[in-house]
């Protein structure tokens, strides 16, 4: 039994646990907690006509149990009891029992092939837990999976746990076991969400869940667990035991009488429930889609350029998924490898060739060639799961979203660089509103109804390396469209394998995230950083994680639900690792102790702080300890330094390479201005209206406009005193603030400010401009007259006045076009202080703003 992912698998198969808690009973005749062996066998059989395939035992079982589950077909999941029930950590001899529990029951099953997996303990009481903190309680659970290990390594560990103790998340553990009895659907459903969530990339299997027949009734156990059963599988966990196969517990030194939690009764004779879970583990894993009549045509478009290291085993696992209506198509951008060979390997896969045109232009041929009411999309460095396409479509039909996506793994063949790049920023990953809801899909795994992506005219072909995703996501949801995340729909995505390819790819990035801010100014802070609402989902921290987080226990910690909230890391971090930061802070110092050597530490100390915050960022990352090497570390650190430099020298590369105003303002600067008057450095001027028209209209229609031309712009937030900022030059930006008069009856009178602003690149420019100014005039005037020298200091307010030209420039622009589109909508330009007497017809015909 081996972790595939998100889910088991024995040999080449999936394995999906469907099973039963057995036991503990009375002792037999030879003490042992478990019945005769005539009655286990029978036991056995029936287990088998329900259709389970796991029975999960509360003490380690005696070999002749292994042997006849081994030979009726069943796998044992096996908790180890020890004294958990006492605060175990303050007592050496409690602590040494429960390792040598550990150690005993797996010794005593090493190798045997009917063990599914052992938990090392079930069910920490919460308070415990509590009193010794998560951090020792966490650390001692990894040291009992590190002992069971140590004997049998193949072995898969994990331990029990359940809601009161849900924070509790030990790194050695194998895959994620919850007790979870929620008898209400849609809490229950809602929950699983939550723990496919916080189980990253491991399988999440329900180790009890049950209800009692005896206070229910019968009929109702069936219903609960018909529909858990369903549930459990349709949301991608990896298997659920039911609590329990009968009636028959005896537990504490006392059989159990009053409660009823079996499918069979004391006798072994089937309840209602019996039938109605077996109905459910013959269909599972796969239930039908929640699809009246066919399951949707779903179109998998590849779009690759040189992708041939990894295509074959990319295409392989294409021609292999378990849904039973789609189609493979292949673009091939131009690629100068193998590749053309490697597609003609597979004659099922449509293979469509064009020139090196980039990865949206490619995704576009993709699905101008797809016949799919659902296009989805992987990247040819990926290896799709063969249930990809099931959980993919079956939650994008639970919902109303136009798209969907789920993560991406790296696939444990990878080596050690990969490992260490797979926890270095950047990284592909996804971003969450809450557990249903995604903000940003990584391409490499995203699916879209057709229509929808016809609605927004594709993939922007701008985008030639990366930043498409995130482009389709936002346009999407300024639609007002959801995009779904279906957590167990997962791919392998093989990283780069080099330092070079991952710093390449992050040189992408940051020309994508300059296109991006040129299209979606309104998601990015000054600095040219996205600002995302939702949680980022990555197997890398995005910084330095300074404050501790915090559990939710309730009052005297009797909550049962107890959460771990953790807090965002620091931003300073994002600071001392900033390309900015180099710029303004490392080099001036640096550029300074050349001229006075005496301050020479100030430029080391501004350079080893950033050192020593990449260092304490790759201390805190996750390595996968198969894949971890002593010097995999400092690589990690070397990339953590190293990429936002590369990133954001591309970033404003591409920020000084877009493209200033738009042609159509320019041309439209020869017309008529507005009536502008400037108010120190605002300008303003009114516009009147005698129909009605009023400024959310204007501001309707100049937003629009904005768009048609191609002007950098976004709207306002809810907290902004201004409604629009349009970006023109990189000197200069204008913000747009309006107020509306009301003159009675339908006369209004609409008052526009422009007020202009520097953005971050013109006060990075001139604030190096003065330094380098200062630090010249420090030398010149050893060497020439001070009064010579000081002349220098008159190039500052040049500098900013040219700026200030340029921002006045753009007010006349802006001003130019509103003025446009005011007319167009029957505005008159009035100037301060007035109106006129009559306000001319509105055109009969509606022409588009500042059409000719």
């Amino acid at each position: 039994m081996a972790v595939d992912g998100r889910f088991f698998r024995a040999g080449t198969r999936k394995f999906h646990a469907k099973g039963c808690t057995y036991g503990p009973f009375a002792p037999n005749d030879a003490g042992e907690p478990y019945p005769s062996r005539e009655r286990a066998r029978a036991d056995f059989k029936l287990l088998r006509q329900l259709g389970a395939n796991v029975i999960r035992v509360y003490h380690p079982p005696p070999l002749w149990l292994l042997n006849m589950a081994g030979e009726e077909g069943l796998k044992v999941f096996i908790d180890i009891p020890w004294r958990k029930h006492t605060c175990w950590l303050d007592d050496p001899v409690a602590v040494r029992e429960a390792r040598e529990a550990v150690e005993r029951a797996v010794r005593d099953a090493r190798g045997h092939l009917a063990v599914f997996a052992f938990s090392v303990v079930n069910e920490l009481p919460p308070d415990i837990v509590r009193w010794y903190g998560a951090e020792r309680v966490e650390e001692f659970i990894d040291s009992l999976v590190e002992a069971g290990k140590a004997i049998d390594p193949t072995r898969l560990f994990t331990f029990a746990n359940y809601p009161p103790t849900e924070f509790l998340r030990p790194k050695q553990l194998d895959f994620f076991c919850f007790n979870v009895y929620l008898h209400d659907q849609r809490a229950f459903e809602n929950y699983l969400s939550r723990l496919q969530i916080l189980s990253g990339d491991k399988p999440l299997m329900l180790g009890e869940f049950g209800i009692d027949s005896f206070r229910e009734g019968a009929q109702h156990q069936a219903e609960i667990l018909s529909w858990h059963v369903e549930a459990v599988f349709r949301s991608g966990l990896a298997g659920t035991i039911l609590f329990a196969f009968t009636d028959d517990w005896f537990t504490g030194g006392y059989q159990i009488e009053n409660w009823a939690f079996g499918l069979v009764d004391r006798a072994r004779q089937p309840k209602p429930a019996f039938e109605a879970v077996r109905e459910k583990f013959v269909q599972a894993p796969h239930f039908a889609l929640a699809v009246s009549g066919a399951p949707p045509r779903v179109s998998v478009v590849v779009a690759s350029y040189n992708g041939g290291r990894t295509l074959r085993a990319c295409l392989e696992s294409l021609t292999k998924l378990n849904y039973p209506n789609y189609e493979v198509i292949l673009v091939d951008d131009g690629s100068t490898d193998g590749s053309p060979e490697i597609a003609a390997q597979f004659p099922s896969i449509r293979y469509i060739r064009q020139e090196n045109w980039g990865l949206s232009y490619a995704r576009n041929a993709g699905i101008l060639a797809a016949t799919g009411d659902i296009v989805a999309f992987t990247d040819s460095d990926c290896r799709a799961d063969e249930d990809w396409l099931y959980y993919l479509v079956g939650d994008l039909l639970k919902t109303n979203a136009a798209g969907i996506g789920g993560p991406n793994y790296l696939p444990p063949e990878d080596n050690w660089i990969a490992a260490a790049v797979s926890v270095s920023p950047g990284t592909p990953c996804h971003v969450l509103l809450d557990d249903r809801t995604a903000e940003h899909i990584p391409g490499c795994n995203m699916a879209f109804w057709k229509w929808a992506l016809e609605a927004i005219g594709g993939f922007d072909p701008i985008f030639r390396k990366a930043g498409d995703d995130v482009d389709v996501c936002w346009r999407l949801m300024q639609r007002g469209w959801k995009i779904a995340f279906s957590p167990a729909a997962f791919v392998w995505h093989y990283r780069r394998c080099t330092a070079r390819a991952y710093l390449n790819q992050q040189r992408g990035y940051g020309e994508a995230e300059a296109l991006l801010r040129n299209k979606h100014p309104e998601y990015f802070n000054s600095l040219g950083a996205s600002i995302w609402h939702g949680v980022i989902y990555s197997t890398a921290r995005e910084g330095i994680q300074i404050n501790r987080p915090i559990i939710y226990h309730g009052v005297f910690g009797s909550a049962l639900f107890q959460t771990l909230y953790t807090p965002r890391p620091s931003g300073v971090f994002s600071l001392l690792t900033s390309i900015e930061y180099h710029a303004l802070v490392t080099f001036p110092l640096a550029v300074l102790a050349l001229l006075v050597p005496s301050l020479w530490p100030l430029p080391l100390a501004a350079f080893l702080t950033s050192v020593v915050a990449s260092g304490i960022a790759a201390y805190q990352a996750d390595l996968p300890k198969k894949n971890r090497r002593f010097w995999s570390r400092p690589l990690v650190g070397l990339l953590y330094f190293l990429q936002p430099i590369v990133r954001g020298a591309e970033r404003y590369e591409g920020r000084l390479r877009r493209h200033s105003s738009p042609l159509a303002a320019l041309a439209r600067e020869k017309t008529s201005p507005a009536a502008i008057q400037h108010v120190g450095q605002d300008a303003e001027f009114q516009l009147w209206s005698e129909d009605g028209t009023d400024r959310l209209q204007l501001l309707d229609a100049l937003f629009r406009q904005l768009k048609r031309d191609g002007w950098r712009h976004r709207c306002g937030g809810a907290y902004d005193p201004w409604d629009l900022e349009v970006y023109g030059e990189r000197w200069s930006k204008t913000r747009v603030q309006t107020a509306s008069e009301n003159h009675g009856g339908d006369k209004r009178l609409i008052r526009v400010r422009l007020s202009h602003r520097w953005p971050l690149i013109a006060c990075v420019t001139f604030a190096a401009f003065t330094g380098l100014d200062v630090l010249l005039l420090a030398v010149l005037r050893k060497f020439t007259p001070y009064h010579l020298a000081y002349l220098l200091l008159l190039l500052i307010p040049l500098a900013s006045h040219l700026i200030n030209r340029r921002a006045q420039r753009l007010q006349r622009l802006v001003g130019t076009l509103i003025a446009s589109v005011a007319s167009n909508l029957g505005f008159v330009s009035v100037p301060p202080g007035g109106k006129p007497a009559a306000a001319p017809p509105r055109p009969a015909a509606n022409p588009q703003p500042g059409a000719a």
